[in-house]
């Protein structure tokens, strides 16, 4: 088959279809009319013989076929775009439209209180956060990255490992003025705790498990408030309202100005990796290693985890 320019340019206008979320949005970033956009998706699918996207008068979607072609030509596109780019000696021009997938507790408790110094860095960003309980389809829905705790499934998503950080145990001092301190973990069923509901399970989770040398206890604790977010959680346990358990790595300012007291140091809890998670490709856009290296450097290395 001829090599046919004109198909980078229709899966120019796809990609632009996928990360805009609309024909509409996407006329309006390349310059098209909306007839054009779809002219140019029509050709696109009448070249390759499948049907690329669901589109109705409200959203519109990769079809399965879609979402695979997508995947494997994007990492072209961005081959393309890197090389011009280092060509014309900008490769780190930081610019454009940044879409992210995060977990509440990263959203809230880590990245809220410095995306103000991360935006004044790169001021040709334009910076779309999407809080989710799952991480979903990354590529279908347009995100350019992803950052979550635990260890991701296996998939054609690249995972770079961008912390380690361990589960405790803490109080207000509000509390622990009205308690005694917990020494063992099996004092802790004589405490008021707060207790968390899984978002994505509904579970309730109120079995704690430490570790200490080779002896693991599981405590089975109480307590009268429910949650089922970390902020709530948060807010609640600095108020006073029982002991809870949290990622060291998201309340180390709390635990530095003594709001927060740590319990049971002593005993080891879980552990969760964070991950940040884009799509393959052989490069990363410049406006994606920005954000990794801003995590890994404003908001990691000066936090205890």
């Amino acid at each position: 088959m001829a090599f046919d320019g004109r198909v980078i340019s229709n899966v120019g206008v796809l990609a632009a279809i996928i990360e805009s979320g609309s024909f509409s949005r996407a006329a309006e970033s390349l310059g098209l009319s909306p007839s054009g956009v779809s002219r140019a998706i029509s050709r696109l699918e009448a070249r390759i013989g499948v049907r690329l996207l669901d589109r109705n008068t409200r959203s519109v979607s990769l079809t399965d076929e879609g979402r695979r072609f997508y995947e494997n030509v994007i990492p072209l596109l961005d081959g393309i775009e890197n090389a011009v780019v280092h060509t014309a000696g900008a490769a780190e021009a930081v610019k454009g439209r940044l879409r992210v997938n995060v977990d509440a507790f990263f959203a809230r408790m880590m990245l809220a209180p410095h995306i103000a110094r991360f935006m004044n860095m790169h001021p040709d960003i334009a910076l779309e956060l999407v809080t989710k309980d799952q991480l979903g389809d990354l590529v279908g829905e347009g995100f350019d990255i992803a950052v979550r705790f635990g260890t991701p499934l296996e998939s054609s998503l690249v995972a770079r490992k961008l912390a380690e950080t361990r589960t405790i145990t803490v109080a207000a001092g509000a509390y622990l003025e009205k308690h005694a301190t917990p020494l063992n973990p099996n004092d802790l069923v004589q405490h008021e705790c707060i207790l968390v509901r899984n978002s994505q399970t509904g579970q309730l989770m109120r079995d704690w498990q430490y570790r200490r040398n080779k002896k693991t206890l599981t405590v089975s604790v109480h307590g009268r408030l429910v949650v089922n977010e970390a902020a709530t959680l948060l807010g609640a346990c600095l108020a006073g309202a029982g002991i809870a358990r949290m990622k060291a790595i998201g309340i180390s300012r709390q635990l530095a100005a003594g709001e927060l007291v740590e319990l049971l140091p002593d005993w080891q809890s879980e552990s969760f990796p964070l991950y940040a998670l884009y799509p393959s490709r052989h490069l990363p856009a410049a406006k994606v290693r920005a954000f990794i290296d801003f995590v890994v450097t404003s908001m990691l290395k000066p936090q205890a985890s």
